[in-house]
Protein backbone atom coordinates (compact mmCIF):
# COMPACT_ATOMS: atom_id res chain seq x y z
CA UNK A 1 0.00 0.00 0.00
CA UNK A 2 2.91 2.33 1.08
CA UNK A 3 4.56 1.74 -2.47
CA UNK A 4 1.01 2.31 -4.33
CA UNK A 5 0.43 5.70 -2.20
CA UNK A 6 4.48 6.88 -3.20
CA UNK A 7 3.72 6.48 -7.06
CA UNK A 8 0.40 8.41 -6.97
CA UNK A 9 2.28 10.67 -5.12
CA UNK A 10 5.19 10.89 -8.03
CA UNK A 11 2.44 11.03 -10.25
CA UNK A 12 0.67 13.93 -9.00
CA UNK A 13 4.11 16.15 -8.65
CA UNK A 14 4.89 15.61 -12.22
CA UNK A 15 1.48 16.95 -12.97
CA UNK A 16 1.50 19.83 -10.90
CA UNK A 17 4.87 20.45 -12.43
CA UNK A 18 3.80 20.46 -15.66
CA UNK A 19 1.24 22.61 -15.06
CA UNK A 20 3.05 25.06 -13.61
CA UNK A 21 5.57 24.77 -16.37
CA UNK A 22 3.28 25.54 -19.15
CA UNK A 23 1.62 28.47 -17.26
CA UNK A 24 5.10 30.10 -16.81
CA UNK A 25 5.44 30.04 -20.83
CA UNK A 26 4.41 33.39 -22.43
CA UNK A 27 1.88 32.41 -24.92
CA UNK A 28 3.55 34.01 -27.68
CA UNK A 29 6.50 31.75 -26.79
CA UNK A 30 4.50 28.64 -27.33
CA UNK A 31 4.53 28.14 -30.60
CA UNK A 32 7.59 28.80 -32.51
CA UNK A 33 8.01 28.85 -36.24
CA UNK A 34 10.06 26.74 -38.38
CA UNK A 35 11.50 27.90 -41.56
CA UNK A 36 10.63 25.24 -44.39
CA UNK A 37 13.89 23.65 -45.58
CA UNK A 38 15.13 25.19 -48.90
CA UNK A 39 14.50 22.73 -51.81
CA UNK A 40 16.58 22.43 -55.13
CA UNK A 41 14.70 24.06 -58.44
CA UNK A 42 13.75 20.96 -60.92
CA UNK A 43 13.93 22.24 -64.43
CA UNK A 44 11.26 22.08 -66.91
CA UNK A 45 11.94 21.63 -70.76
CA UNK A 46 9.35 22.05 -72.86
CA UNK A 47 10.57 20.29 -76.04
CA UNK A 48 8.81 21.91 -79.45
CA UNK A 49 9.23 19.29 -81.56
CA UNK A 50 7.01 17.72 -84.50
CA UNK A 51 6.99 14.23 -86.50
CA UNK A 52 8.06 16.16 -89.90
CA UNK A 53 11.13 17.47 -87.95
CA UNK A 54 14.12 15.32 -89.28
CA UNK A 55 16.69 17.66 -86.57
CA UNK A 56 13.88 16.41 -83.59
CA UNK A 57 15.09 13.51 -82.93
CA UNK A 58 18.89 14.76 -82.04
CA UNK A 59 16.93 17.23 -79.82
CA UNK A 60 15.31 14.67 -78.12
CA UNK A 61 18.99 12.55 -77.86
CA UNK A 62 20.44 15.75 -76.38
CA UNK A 63 17.45 15.55 -73.80
CA UNK A 64 17.65 12.19 -72.72
CA UNK A 65 21.47 12.77 -71.90
CA UNK A 66 20.78 15.50 -69.51
CA UNK A 67 17.48 13.39 -67.55
CA UNK A 68 19.85 10.96 -67.64
CA UNK A 69 22.75 12.82 -65.94
CA UNK A 70 20.39 14.72 -63.29
CA UNK A 71 17.27 12.46 -62.66
CA UNK A 72 14.14 12.39 -64.16
CA UNK A 73 13.20 14.27 -60.68
CA UNK A 74 15.36 17.06 -61.17
CA UNK A 75 14.76 17.43 -65.29
CA UNK A 76 11.31 16.65 -66.18
CA UNK A 77 11.20 17.08 -70.30
CA UNK A 78 7.80 17.27 -72.18
CA UNK A 79 7.65 17.33 -75.92
CA UNK A 80 5.29 19.34 -77.13
CA UNK A 81 4.49 18.35 -80.70
CA UNK A 82 3.37 21.72 -82.89
CA UNK A 83 4.38 24.08 -85.46
CA UNK A 84 4.78 24.06 -89.08
CA UNK A 85 6.36 20.57 -88.70
CA UNK A 86 3.70 19.24 -86.25
CA UNK A 87 1.47 16.21 -87.66
CA UNK A 88 -1.85 15.43 -87.00
CA UNK A 89 -2.20 11.40 -88.79
CA UNK A 90 -3.09 10.85 -92.45
CA UNK A 91 -4.08 7.35 -93.88
CA UNK A 92 -0.71 6.24 -94.25
CA UNK A 93 0.09 7.29 -90.90
CA UNK A 94 -2.96 7.58 -88.60
CA UNK A 95 -1.06 8.36 -85.23
CA UNK A 96 -0.46 12.03 -85.12
CA UNK A 97 0.96 13.65 -81.89
CA UNK A 98 0.20 17.38 -82.88
CA UNK A 99 -2.24 19.46 -80.73
CA UNK A 100 -4.15 22.37 -80.77
CA UNK A 101 -3.25 23.52 -77.12
CA UNK A 102 0.12 22.62 -78.23
CA UNK A 103 0.19 24.82 -80.95
CA UNK A 104 -0.86 27.65 -79.03
CA UNK A 105 2.04 26.99 -76.58
CA UNK A 106 4.29 27.03 -79.73
CA UNK A 107 2.48 30.48 -80.83
CA UNK A 108 3.07 32.35 -77.81
CA UNK A 109 6.88 32.47 -78.14
CA UNK A 110 7.03 31.83 -82.40
CA UNK A 111 3.97 33.60 -83.54
CA UNK A 112 5.54 34.02 -86.93
CA UNK A 113 6.76 30.26 -86.97
CA UNK A 114 10.50 31.61 -87.87
CA UNK A 115 12.74 30.03 -85.47
CA UNK A 116 12.67 26.30 -86.85
CA UNK A 117 12.44 23.30 -85.00
CA UNK A 118 13.57 21.04 -82.39
CA UNK A 119 13.59 24.06 -80.19
CA UNK A 120 13.22 24.21 -76.25
CA UNK A 121 12.22 26.42 -73.16
CA UNK A 122 14.31 26.35 -69.75
CA UNK A 123 12.19 26.74 -66.99
CA UNK A 124 10.71 29.45 -69.33
CA UNK A 125 13.08 31.88 -67.87
CA UNK A 126 15.40 31.53 -71.42
CA UNK A 127 14.30 32.49 -74.93
CA UNK A 128 13.47 29.66 -77.35
CA UNK A 129 17.01 27.82 -77.66
CA UNK A 130 17.22 26.00 -80.91
CA UNK A 131 21.37 25.12 -80.55
CA UNK A 132 20.83 21.60 -78.29
CA UNK A 133 24.36 20.85 -77.68
CA UNK A 134 24.22 24.36 -75.86
CA UNK A 135 21.01 22.31 -73.85
CA UNK A 136 22.77 20.66 -71.33
CA UNK A 137 24.82 23.85 -70.36
CA UNK A 138 21.21 25.95 -69.60
CA UNK A 139 19.95 23.05 -67.21
CA UNK A 140 22.88 23.06 -65.37
CA UNK A 141 23.00 26.48 -64.58
CA UNK A 142 18.96 26.13 -63.87
CA UNK A 143 19.62 23.38 -61.29
CA UNK A 144 22.20 25.60 -58.66
CA UNK A 145 18.60 27.82 -57.99
CA UNK A 146 16.76 27.51 -54.70
CA UNK A 147 12.95 26.94 -55.27
CA UNK A 148 10.49 29.64 -53.49
CA UNK A 149 8.01 26.11 -53.17
CA UNK A 150 7.76 22.77 -53.21
CA UNK A 151 4.83 20.97 -55.25
CA UNK A 152 3.38 17.43 -54.25
CA UNK A 153 1.47 15.22 -56.67
CA UNK A 154 -1.14 12.37 -55.39
CA UNK A 155 -2.66 10.75 -58.00
CA UNK A 156 -5.88 8.27 -58.19
CA UNK A 157 -6.78 6.28 -61.32
CA UNK A 158 -10.12 4.75 -62.17
CA UNK A 159 -9.90 1.86 -64.62
CA UNK A 160 -13.64 1.44 -65.29
CA UNK A 161 -14.42 5.38 -65.73
CA UNK A 162 -10.90 6.21 -67.05
CA UNK A 163 -10.95 9.00 -64.85
CA UNK A 164 -7.67 10.58 -63.44
CA UNK A 165 -8.16 12.12 -59.86
CA UNK A 166 -4.86 14.06 -58.89
CA UNK A 167 -4.42 15.88 -56.13
CA UNK A 168 -1.35 19.02 -55.86
CA UNK A 169 -0.36 20.39 -52.80
CA UNK A 170 2.06 23.28 -52.84
CA UNK A 171 3.88 24.31 -50.11
CA UNK A 172 5.63 28.27 -49.52
CA UNK A 173 9.59 27.64 -49.02
CA UNK A 174 10.00 31.19 -48.91
CA UNK A 175 8.57 34.33 -49.15
CA UNK A 176 5.19 34.62 -51.21
CA UNK A 177 4.65 33.63 -54.47
CA UNK A 178 2.17 34.80 -57.45
CA UNK A 179 1.86 32.58 -60.40
CA UNK A 180 -0.74 30.04 -61.83
CA UNK A 181 -0.80 26.52 -61.62
CA UNK A 182 -0.63 24.58 -64.98
CA UNK A 183 -1.15 20.75 -64.75
CA UNK A 184 -0.79 18.45 -67.62
CA UNK A 185 -0.85 14.68 -68.56
CA UNK A 186 2.08 13.46 -70.57
CA UNK A 187 2.39 10.03 -72.25
CA UNK A 188 5.61 7.52 -72.61
CA UNK A 189 5.88 4.64 -75.29
CA UNK A 190 4.43 6.00 -77.97
CA UNK A 191 5.21 3.63 -81.27
CA UNK A 192 4.27 6.36 -84.61
CA UNK A 193 6.09 7.87 -87.45
CA UNK A 194 9.14 10.04 -87.13
CA UNK A 195 10.53 11.96 -90.23
CA UNK A 196 14.84 10.58 -89.46
CA UNK A 197 17.81 12.94 -89.73
CA UNK A 198 19.30 10.81 -93.05
CA UNK A 199 15.88 11.76 -94.80
CA UNK A 200 14.09 8.08 -93.53
CA UNK A 201 10.92 7.63 -92.11
CA UNK A 202 10.82 5.80 -89.25
CA UNK A 203 7.23 4.10 -88.29
CA UNK A 204 8.18 2.48 -85.57
CA UNK A 205 9.67 5.45 -83.59
CA UNK A 206 9.75 5.61 -79.90
CA UNK A 207 8.30 9.02 -78.37
CA UNK A 208 8.58 9.74 -74.95
CA UNK A 209 7.32 12.44 -72.20
CA UNK A 210 4.48 13.06 -75.31
CA UNK A 211 2.35 16.39 -74.41
CA UNK A 212 -1.26 15.04 -74.41
CA UNK A 213 -3.91 17.28 -72.27
CA UNK A 214 -3.73 20.38 -70.08
CA UNK A 215 -5.86 19.15 -67.04
CA UNK A 216 -7.01 22.64 -65.69
CA UNK A 217 -6.67 24.86 -69.22
CA UNK A 218 -4.01 26.20 -71.43
CA UNK A 219 -2.64 28.34 -69.05
CA UNK A 220 -3.61 26.97 -65.74
CA UNK A 221 -5.14 29.05 -62.62
CA UNK A 222 -4.17 31.74 -60.59
CA UNK A 223 -2.35 30.93 -57.26
CA UNK A 224 -0.54 32.42 -53.94
CA UNK A 225 1.26 30.36 -51.95
CA UNK A 226 3.11 31.60 -49.17
CA UNK A 227 5.76 30.76 -46.94
CA UNK A 228 4.95 27.68 -44.61
CA UNK A 229 1.83 27.05 -45.93
CA UNK A 230 -0.29 24.83 -47.82
CA UNK A 231 -2.47 25.34 -51.22
CA UNK A 232 -4.14 22.72 -52.23
CA UNK A 233 -6.32 21.82 -55.71
CA UNK A 234 -7.83 19.01 -57.03
CA UNK A 235 -8.38 18.40 -60.41
CA UNK A 236 -10.69 14.99 -62.04
CA UNK A 237 -9.72 14.91 -65.68
CA UNK A 238 -11.03 11.63 -68.25
CA UNK A 239 -8.50 9.45 -70.35
CA UNK A 240 -8.76 9.63 -74.16
CA UNK A 241 -9.58 5.52 -74.70
CA UNK A 242 -6.57 6.04 -77.01
CA UNK A 243 -4.04 7.04 -74.51
CA UNK A 244 -1.94 4.03 -72.04
CA UNK A 245 -2.42 5.22 -68.61
CA UNK A 246 -0.11 2.68 -67.98
CA UNK A 247 2.26 5.00 -69.28
CA UNK A 248 1.41 8.42 -68.35
CA UNK A 249 2.25 10.88 -66.04
CA UNK A 250 1.26 13.82 -64.70
CA UNK A 251 3.21 16.91 -64.44
CA UNK A 252 2.38 19.67 -62.48
CA UNK A 253 4.52 23.51 -61.84
CA UNK A 254 3.70 27.04 -60.99
CA UNK A 255 5.02 30.06 -62.97
CA UNK A 256 4.55 33.24 -63.41
CA UNK A 257 6.71 36.28 -65.27
CA UNK A 258 10.40 34.73 -63.14
CA UNK A 259 9.43 31.88 -65.27
CA UNK A 260 9.05 28.10 -63.29
CA UNK A 261 9.14 28.37 -59.86
CA UNK A 262 9.39 24.90 -59.48
CA UNK A 263 7.79 21.45 -61.23
CA UNK A 264 7.08 18.08 -60.21
CA UNK A 265 5.88 14.82 -62.13
CA UNK A 266 4.39 11.94 -60.80
CA UNK A 267 2.96 8.26 -62.73
CA UNK A 268 -0.25 8.15 -63.13
CA UNK A 269 -1.58 5.07 -62.25
CA UNK A 270 1.75 3.24 -60.77
CA UNK A 271 -0.42 0.35 -59.81
CA UNK A 272 -0.83 -0.88 -63.14
CA UNK A 273 2.51 -0.57 -64.50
Amino acid sequence: MKLKNILRGMCAAAIAFTATACSNVDENDRLIYVEPQTVGRAVLIEDFTGQRCINCPKGTEAINSIVEAYGGDKVIAVGIHSGPLGFKGNKKFPIGLMTDTGNEYYNKWDSEKKIGQPWALFNRSTAPNTDYSTWAGSVFALLSQEANISINIDNAYNAETRTLTTDIDALGVNGVVNGKLQVWVIEDGIIAMQAMPDGSTNAQYVHNHVFRAAVNGTWGEDVTVKEGEHTKKQYTFKIDEKWNPAMMSVVAFVYNDNGVEQVTKKLMAPEIN
